[in-house]
């Protein structure tokens, strides 16, 4: 049994996080930290005014950090320094250097670092990485994603969203680090980045626009981009190879087709994802604590997404 701390009871974490963990058969909720008690009340385990006290006071032996982003380390590094395992929402961190402390206190003690991309854990996901190995396309070369919406916030909902100083920015670290992440999942390791950041309509202290260029160590180049400025929803995830193309648009959706010349492999597949999208997460992470199977997205993992962005934003 792996008995939980989480740290906030935001939008993401009393919609997705908190039922996944209450629905997980050997995962047990021992406490929540929040300003509000009133928030944790109807959950009834202990509710702590800080995380100090909470690791101090809970024996519980992993930790949901679910706070802004500029909270992460800190909140991150504390928990791991007091043993606990600690599963983290994306993005990781501030920033790169943010991101490499945070790893080196997970190697250092011994303990679990988890960061939430959880769409590491679709099945799409996981078959179209199977038919690139394949080589269902031939070798991959080109690879862009697009999330366009409307933008998530305003000065009384999540506005924290707004601020660079507790977000870190705008779409680049709220929907591309989604993105990025899953280009490394898939292509490796990252060599080479360009990018461009705007404000395009609305007049923001964080970019509502974003587009970046991602070379790979295979040479694949793959374009992200991301825009808080859009009516339309647009969700898009396509790669294309030298023998076919594959195509995981909508990306939050569960169709996935690939063709390729002629006398090639082709087809459409119909793989959707767990009703909560956090669920297969927060499972692989309780399999990793308790059975150690491998984490599929680690802090690791998780600080080339952070690589990303930091040579994104210097660009």
């Amino acid at each position: 049994m792996l008995t939980w701390l989480v740290i906030g009871v935001g939008d993401i974490t009393s919609k997705r996080v908190l039922p996944a963990i209450l629905a997980e058969e050997r995962s047990r909720l021992a406490g929540i930290v929040t300003r509000d008690p009133a928030k944790a009340a109807p959950y009834g385990v202990p509710a702590f005014s800080s995380l100090e006290a909470a690791l101090v006071k809970s024996e519980a032996a992993a930790v949901y950090v679910g706070s802004p982003v500029f909270l992460h380390a800190p909140q991150s590094i504390a928990a791991l320094q007091a043993q606990r395992h600690v599963l983290c929402e994306k993005p990781m961190a501030m920033n790169l250097a943010e991101a490499e402390r945070m790893a080196a206190t997970a190697r250092n003690s011994g303990h679990l670092l988890g960061v939430a991309y959880y769409r590491r854990t679709y099945p799409k996901v996981h078959r179209a990485l199977e038919l690139i190995r394949r080589g269902a396309i031939g070798q991959p070369v080109l690879a862009w994603a697009t999330y366009h919406t409307t933008l998530p916030a305003t000065d009384t909902h999540r506005a924290w969203l707004l601020d660079p100083a507790q977000a870190g920015g705008g779409p680049l670290y709220d929907i591309a680090s989604h993105r990025i992440d899953l280009l490394n999942f898939l292509f490796g390791e990252p060599a080479r980045v360009t990018a461009q950041l705007s404000n395009a309509v609305h007049p923001l202290a964080v970019e509502d626009s974003a587009t970046v260029m991602i070379e790979y160590q295979s040479k694949l180049r793959a374009i992200v981009d991301v825009r808080w400025h859009s009516q339309i929803t647009r969700d898009e995830f396509r790669i294309i190879g030298t023998d076919g193309e594959m195509d995981l648009t909508p990306l939050n959706g569960p169709e996935l087709s690939f063709s390729s010349g002629p006398g090639g492999p082709s087809g459409h597949e119909n793989l959707p994802t767990h009703s909560n999208l956090h669920y297969p997460c927060v499972k692989n992470f309780v399999d990793a604590a308790l059975d150690g199977v491998p984490l599929l997205s680690s802090g690791e993992t998780a600080r080339w997404t952070d690589w990303v962005t930091d040579q994104a934003r210097k660009a």
